[in-house]
This record gives C-alpha cells, structure tokens and sequence, in this order.
C-alpha cells in the first residue's frame, strides 16, 4: 500500500524521537519514500547524519537556507509529498500547530501545505493532561488532523500514564490507513467500545462481562475502509484497534464526555456496554462489613444515556447513529422498541442468552434495524460482523454525497 508513496517527517524534539529512525527504515522497506525535516531540538536526540543515512534523502532543518531554498523551496517541499508525518509532535509543536504559527521550518511548512497531516503526539503526561494540550489537540482534529496515539505506559521522566508515542507499527497503520482510498476516506467515524466501570468504592465496581471484541473488530473494519475513526473504550480486555484515536475512560459519564469531546462525527456507533447504573453518593472510602448486616445500604442512580443524547442532538449529530442493543429474551420485539426509544437511525441486536456464548466470546449473531429493513445476519466472527457493518455504513454514507 505505501509502494512509491512520498512522505515528508517532520522530526520533534522528544526522547521518542529515537524511534523515527526505525519508523523511516519500516517506511522505506514497505517502499515508500521518506523526506527528513527536523527541529532545532530534535536534532538533540537524532543526528541528522543518521536520519540522512537511513531515509536515503537530504535532511532539511533550516527555513532560511539559501541553498535549500534554491534546490526545493519550503513551499515546494510541503506538497510535494502524499503526506505530512508529525512524529514524537510535542506539546510545543501541538501548539504551534493549533495556534498557525509558522516561525521555523517544520511550522511553515505545516502551514503551507496542501497534503494531509498526521500527527503522533509524544509529551509528558501532565503535559497531555494539560488543558491548553486538550483545547489544542479539539482544534487539530477539528481541523482535519489524523492523530494516532498517545499510548500509556512508563515515561523516561520516570511518570506513568498516557504521552508516550505510539509504537512504529501503529503509526505505519495509521500512515496506511490515511492514505487508503477505501470508500469511507474522507468520513469521521466514532466508535464506543467495552464495558464501563462504576466504582462503588477505592477496590470496588459494578461491570459487565463485555470484552470490547465487537467495538475493536468495528473500528478495524472502518479503518481498513479508509475512515478517520475515534475510539473510545472502557476498561476492555480485547486488544485496541491499530492507526486511529483511542480514548481510554472508565465510567459512563467519562464515556460521555469523551465522546461530545470526539464530535462532530459522520458516523457514531455505539458498541459499547455501557452499565445502567451507578452507585450514589461518596465512594472515596472502602465499605467494611458490619455485622448483622447481609450486606451494605445502596443506592442506585441512573447512568447518562449516551446514544439517546447523541441521537436526540439538534446540532452536530451524525449523519448516521447506529447503536446496539444486547438482549435475552424477546430480542427483536425489545430491539425494534429499544430503537424507537433511543431516537437511533440503525440498531444491531444481539442475543446474549448465557446458552449462546456471546458476551465475552469471539463470535456474534446479530439483526440489523433500520426505518427499512430488519436484516437477520448469520452467526459468524465478530470481525466479519465488524466488516459487514464497516460496509453497509460505507453504501449508507456515499448514498447521500
């Protein structure tokens, strides 16, 4: 897929940037070409010996070379590639970027280019955290920005958290996946996936049995089509699809917030196993047993309705809203009453009866709702479930260009 395509890395000044050195071999195997720019600071991490050596290609890092300007202006050089790699994009240059700054090389030419951008976010986590970095990465997205990452894990400040840089294959995913001319380029899709979490205390919570299987199968399936897609998922044992936006959350009400946040979108589907209800009041202490008790004393509150609430939006729904509905017993019936209710265009029922296997497993066998047409699909894997969805949304979307 990357055979003979042109890309231009942009090289940021953090420790994550010794990993572009393995992304620009990975590249260039796969056949594609890579044009090196680099910042001030990046050039404290990676030589640019090194990255010359390794992309094959003249390294550019100074705005105002005569000689550069001569061979290739920066205006040339920022559309002459398929596409614009941002990688480690550090907070600083998540700014520059957010805020149209073009003040050396790497910002003017994300200025003046005509080509699509992705970026691989790479900070500190109090530094992601930060709201100036979230109202900056809102505006990126909003602006078309593919963002790939940031993973959690370990930093080299010796914090943990989310910030570090996605893994060189993930951005190779995300590269192919932004330059595919599959029939959903050019389309957001959102995907809600796993179960929620609600906390009934510190070491105690109130779940599901969801594994995110179906939710991560669905994003795959968009991906490999060519949709930008966010991808929010509670606490999910199932792996995290490859080359889009994921959102880690716990509870529904993050869940909800994540995904106004993640809006406007083309498509939203809702996979998700969001829990019904949480426990009110304090839960900052742990509840003890007392004795005499069979129990403790809770009480239960409702959960925010997170496809009804999108569904039911006057501005900014999606073009298409599809939710889905696990049932046990009159699945249809409930199903077709479960849409009607939540205001969705399309509902995917799954009978989850403990005889079936269902929840937690690797298959599904689901009914598709929609205002034409009650579409009973036969059981199969929830990748190929994953993949008949991706392309009956596909038909859907194009059918109103």
């Amino acid at each position: 897929m990357l055979a003979g395509r042109k890309i231009l890395l942009a090289i940021g000044g953090g420790i994550a940037a010794f990993k572009c050195l393995d992304l620009i071999r990975r590249l260039r195997e796969q056949g594609a070409e890579v044009t090196p720019v680099l910042t001030r600071s990046a050039e404290e991490f990676v030589t640019p010996l090194s990255v010359s050596a390794l992309s094959a290609q003249k390294v550019y890092r100074d705005l105002f070379n005569l000689n550069d300007e001569h061979e290739m202006g920066h205006i040339e050089l920022s559309r002459a590639a398929d596409l614009v790699v941002v990688a480690p994009a550090t907070a600083d240059l998540m700014a520059k970027m957010a805020g149209g700054h073009a003040n050396d090389l790497v910002s003017t030419l994300l200025m003046a280019t005509d080509k699509k951008v992705l970026i691989a976010p790479s900070m500190n986590v109090r530094m992601w955290e930060h709201a100036a970095t979230q109202r900056n990465l809102k505006t990126l997205q909003d602006d078309g920005i593919v963002v790939v990452g940031p993973n959690e894990g370990d930093m080299a400040c010796g914090e943990y958290g989310p910030g570090r840089m996605a893994e060189v294959p993930e951005i190779i995913d995300a590269i192919s996946a932004t330059l595919s001319d599959g029939p959903l380029k050019g389309h957001h899709a959102l995907v809600t996936s796993g179960p929620t979490h609600e906390p009934i205390d510190p070491v105690r919570y109130i779940a599901n049995r969801s594994s995110g299987g179906q939710g991560t199968a669905i994003a795959d399936a968009l991906i490999a089509k060519g949709a930008q897609v966010t991808f929010i998922t509670g606490p999910a044992s199932a792996e995290r699809p490859k080359g889009c936006q994921i959102i880690e959350v716990t509870t529904a009400a993050e869940m909800l917030a994540a995904t106004k946040a993640a809006l406007p979108a083309d498509v939203a589907i809702f996979a998700a196993a969001v829990a019904d209800w949480h426990i009110k009041g304090d839960k900052s202490s742990k509840i003890k047993k007392t004795k005499g008790k069979t129990g403790p004393d809770l009480e239960f509150e409702e959960n925010p309705d997170i496809l009804k609430t999108v569904a039911s939006m006057r501005n900014g729904r999606p073009s298409l809203v599809v939710g889905f509905a696990a049932e046990t017993d009159n699945v249809i019936s409930n199903g077709k009453a479960k849409r009607d209710r939540k205001g969705c265009d399309w509902i995917v029922i799954n009978d989850v009866s403990p005889e079936t296997g269902i929840m937690g497993g690797s298959e599904n066998d689901v009914t598709l709702i929609s205002d034409d047409d009650t579409e009973d699909w036969p059981r199969m894997s929830k990748r190929a479930v994953g993949e008949r969805l991706a392309a009956r949304i596909a038909e859907e979307l194009n059918s109103k260009i």
